[in-house]
């Protein structure tokens, strides 16, 4: 990872995997003297069970007992300090992760698969080639006791090293966003969050964290392997509100309405006999889209949506990227479920205009929103950097535009309008002095497939882009099951504030 990115030299790196030398005890058990002394002494060191480890000393026919993998070197100094006899020592280099769960979901760790070191998940697994280097080949004869007798320069190929990776992720504000995200959850009592940061112009991540996370030292201590999953790739969920944004976009670049296009709010809008209701249950009247976007009025986004038509709401939400994987470079992404789209019932495309019935990624989210940000135009989201062969030869991944979705007078009107929902609209707990800040709340039902409706509980989203009409950045924060405040006006806005000024503040982005 590099430091704030302001440096093409190396001395920004910051080292979130390396290798490291590791050692393998274990124990010979006919070489041993005295068994219980040994027991004794290395039990509580070892921090194995007494018993246990007489066991295994005590086992007269058995020529190897391990006894502790990937020790550190201070252990080691502690157990050759008692002068054991038939103690081993066998030194194995390792994968070593110096910030443990910092971004863990992001990095992911390298595993064993039967005997052989394979990266998982994350970076780990997706560059499992490029990190793996590969083995040299050396003819070689075996002695009577099975031992290797290498015949003198017989080397059939030499082996090479990995290539080393440096990612676009900036671990100071990785580690301030996780802190921050994990206060919020406490206090909210959530069960989850997410958060994203990402480069408008480019598409680099600079962040993506998730909790509760785990420690790639110690992935074999995980009970649950679904935690290894990366939630901001891999989980998809129905994003409410915060995909009115993406509605009124389309409507805008189809010229189907503009911010000032008027239509009375009722507080609930009829569709083929289904009454769809606002989340407040109550009539503001005569109402412009920019207010749409200020108060969150459902019946507004699917005033849009109706004036678009169902073909033309398809084609956009296609051409945002929603129903594909973005190609962010990491595995185990989802492309989402936008299933409803084929159906053309009236009453489902009503719903998805305000982020119900579609199931989206957060990364797809981030694309999206950061596409209003980027001019209309989506880019690829991606985490390498660049990647530095033992050879000398560098590959540098170069930004990369998927396509123009919306125009750039649509998506200036589309920034005005969230500019607006953050001065005067719900999201106002998010402003920044001196800044102009784009941004949406969202506030979502997590459907309940055994009684086929809608639960109480809800995920909390906000996304924001600033500076608005000069973007750097596009955030997107998620919390699932927050407790006791009903709307992420209150719960996460505040949050989206303090990211906000620390990272302005971080980059040195001048007020505007």
């Amino acid at each position: 990872m590099r430091d704030k990115n302001t440096d093409d030299s190396d001395s920004f790196l910051f080292p979130v995997a390396i290798n490291k030398d590791f050692w393998n005890i274990s124990v010979v058990p006919k070489e041993v003297e005295e068994k219980e002394e040994a027991v004794q002494k290395l039990a509580p060191l070892l921090k194995i069970d007494e018993e246990v480890l007489r066991q295994r000393v005590g086992k007269k026919d058995d020529p190897y007992e391990p006894l502790e993998s990937k020790a550190e070197q201070g252990l080691v100094d502690e157990i050759k300090a008692l002068n054991l006899k038939g103690i081993l020592f066998e030194k194995e280099s390792w994968r070593y992760y110096p910030n443990s769960d910092l971004t863990c979901h992001l990095v992911g760790f390298l595993g064993m698969d039967d005997d052989k070191k394979v990266g998982r998940y994350g970076v780990e697994g997706y560059y499992e080639k490029e990190l793996a280097g590969k083995a040299g080949l050396v003819e070689a004869k075996k002695d009577s006791s099975g031992e290797i007798i290498p015949v003198g320069g017989s080397v059939i190929e030499e082996p090479e090293d990995g290539a080393d990776l440096i990612l676009t992720i900036d671990p100071n504000v990785s580690s301030f966003v996780e802190k921050k995200l994990a206060a919020t959850i406490d206090k909210l009592d959530a069960v989850k969050g997410t958060i994203i940061v990402m480069e408008v112009k480019t598409g680099a991540i600079r962040v993506m964290s998730s909790l509760p996370g785990f420690d790639p030292n110690k992935y074999n201590e995980v009970k649950n392997s679904k935690l290894f999953l990366n939630p901001a790739i891999s989980e998809i969920f129905e994003p409410g509100s915060i995909f009115k944004p993406i509605t009124m976009s389309a409507a805008l670049d189809a010229e189907a309405i503009t911010p000032n296009t008027t239509y009375e709010d009722k507080g609930y809008t009829a569709v083929s006999g289904v009454i769809i209701k606002n989340a407040l249950d109550r009539a503001e009247g005569v109402q412009t889209m920019t207010e749409v976007i200020e108060k969150s009025l459902n019946s507004g986004a699917i005033f849009a949506q109706q004036k678009l038509g169902k073909d033309g709401f398809k084609k956009y939400i296609e051409k945002f990227g929603f129903g594909e994987k973005t190609g962010i470079d990491l595995g185990g992404e989802e492309k989402g479920n936008i299933s409803n789209l084929k159906k053309k019932n009236d009453v489902d495309y009503a719903t998805m205009a305000f982020g119900q019935g579609i199931a989206v990624t957060s990364i797809q989210l981030v694309a999206a929103i950061g596409a209003i940000a980027n001019d209309g135009v989506l880019l690829r989201p991606y985490i390498l950097e660049r990647i530095k062969y033992k050879n000398g030869e560098e590959k540098v991944t170069q930004p990369k535009g998927i396509r123009r979705v919306i125009s750039s007078d649509a998506a200036s009107r589309m920034t005005a309008m969230m500019v607006s929902a953050v001065k005067n609209g719900y999201s106002k707990k998010a402003g920044i002095e001196g800044y102009s800040i784009a941004g949406k709340t969202g506030t979502a039902q997590i459907p309940d497939p055994i009684k086929g409706d809608y639960s109480e509980e809800t995920i909390h989203t906000f996304v924001e882009f600033f500076p608005a009409f000069d973007p750097r950045f596009v955030i997107l924060i998620k919390v699932d099951k927050p407790q006791g405040v009903r709307f992420s006006s209150d719960s996460i806005t505040p949050l989206a504030k303090e990211l906000g000024e620390y990272i302005l503040n971080y980059y040195e982005i001048p007020p505007n």
